[in-house]
């Protein structure tokens, strides 16, 4: 990368600042906000800004405001030469080996629906990433020629990772997005790969837990139950929703559905709940929605509502005789880490980055609030927006996910540790 010599000043300032000023600040330093220079692409990362960002001292998010990552472009040269698989396992870090005996006879399948941020499903297909589990990418079928390219190029270097068969032009709320996942579920199911249990990711997605905890919390607390938070819908409740957001509305603790009254009444008489869009499903009960007429009559009847998705697998869920299910439930299941708009003060100290559509894109400051989740994943994040976040948190991960490594940790599997005492910079 090239760096001017301002921006070399301005990298070396931010590096002294955040040695010497971040990691003991007195009492009388923090009352004051300096004033700092314009952002700089660093060509070094501080790993002590990391980790004052996550203790939340003084006023390390103001300062990650003005160095960021360089990693993106990075990933994306690699992505745009194609043809040398060894180099992007190796120079992307992907880990080639299960790392403990429990984590390979546990494999997971991921669906992962993606269609702008090419460098953030990088980063977080290689923090999820581990041989023995698979993973459906599915890409926006509207997503641009040269995105679907290099996200082709990835894919091709490793057999158990493959874009979906089908491809939809996915829309928020719509039916599309549904559609997306089932598509990639028959992928899934007639693959050769074996897996216990499914879990649907977007690109804005990134874990909070390794492999290993993820599979820990799995066995402990639903040992072959499917996670779907949500609830039942009384029909007392009336909604009051903001016609452009109305999933996010809510009735002190009762999540209320935008859809007040269904065009025509559900199949088979299935009682209708509303939750999460995300979930935790075993193989036995991804049979079953492919398979079951209820469960494909439910499917037809949910072309026409509105975020069928957060109606259709917590509904499936709560019949008794589907495999896995969790009739009783509730919003048990720590799935993810969201920051809602209308949970300020209830559930969160606010968003310390900015809200889109009722939820929030995470900031330097939320990095406290979320590595203390007991969720297996955060959301959202955009790289584009502030990158330092998911490279924080990403450099954690794996910090995390080869200490509880049973097998000697390759060299390559390891990030490079930079501070500002080893600046590597490409004049």
């Amino acid at each position: 990368m090239r760096v001017t010599k301002p921006g070399l000043l301005v990298c070396t300032a931010i590096g002294v600042f955040v040695f010497l000023y971040l990691r003991n600040p007195s009492p009388e330093e923090t009352e004051e906000e300096p004033t700092y220079p314009a952002v700089v692409e660093c060509g070094f990362f501080p790993d002590e800004l990391c980790l004052a960002l996550f203790e939340g001292k003084g006023a390390a998010p103001q300062v990650a405001k003005f160095c960021r990552s360089p990693y993106g472009s990075k990933i994306l040269a690699y992505l745009h030469t194609p043809g040398n698989c060894s180099k992007i396992s190796q120079e992307l870090h992907f880990i080639t080996r299960p790392l403990s005996a429990e984590e390979g006879n546990f494999s997971l399948a991921y669906i992962i629906t993606i269609h702008k941020e090419l460098a953030m499903f990088v980063q977080l297909l290689r923090a999820i990433y581990v041989p023995q589990n698979v993973y459906c990418i599915h890409v926006d079928e509207k997503a641009p020629e040269k995105y679907k390219t290099a996200v082709k190029t990835l894919v091709n270097c490793f057999e158990n990772v493959f874009l979906s068969s089908e491809s939809e032009q996915v829309t928020y709320t719509s039916f599309t997005r549904l559609q997306a996942d089932i598509n990639c579920m028959n992928d899934l199911v007639h693959s050769r790969f074996q897996w216990n249990y499914v879990i649907n990711l977007c690109e804005q997605d990134f874990p909070i837990k390794t492999n290993k905890e993820i599979i820990h919390y799995i066995k402990s607390k639903w040992n072959d139950k499917n996670i779907t938070p949500g609830v039942i819908q009384s029909s007392n409740i009336k909604s009051k929703i903001n016609q452009s957001h109305p999933e996010l509305s809510t009735e002190g603790n009762i999540y209320v559905s935008p859809n007040e009254r269904f065009k025509e009444e559900p199949p088979h008489n299935i009682t209708i709940y509303f939750g999460s869009a995300y979930y935790v499903l075993t193989r036995k009960f991804v049979e079953f929605v492919l398979t079951d007429t209820r469960a494909k009559d439910m499917l037809q009847w949910s072309k026409d509502i509105h975020s069928p998705e957060r109606h259709y697998w917590v509904t499936l869920n709560r019949l008794k005789d589907a495999p896995g299910a969790t009739p009783n439930a509730g919003w048990e299941g720590n799935v993810r880490a969201i920051k809602w708009r209308n949970k300020e003060g209830i559930a969160h100290d606010g968003c310390k980055g900015h809200y889109v559509q009722g939820s929030c894109v995470y900031g330097p400051g939320d990095l406290p609030w979320i590595i203390q989740s007991p969720s297996l994943f955060a959301n959202k994040f955009e790289a584009s927006t502030d990158s330092l976040v998911v490279t924080c948190l990403e450099r954690r991960h794996r910090l995390r996910t080869l200490k509880q490594a049973e097998v000697p940790v390759a060299p390559q599997w390891q990030f490079q540790q930079q501070t500002h005492f080893n600046m590597k910079l490409n004049r």
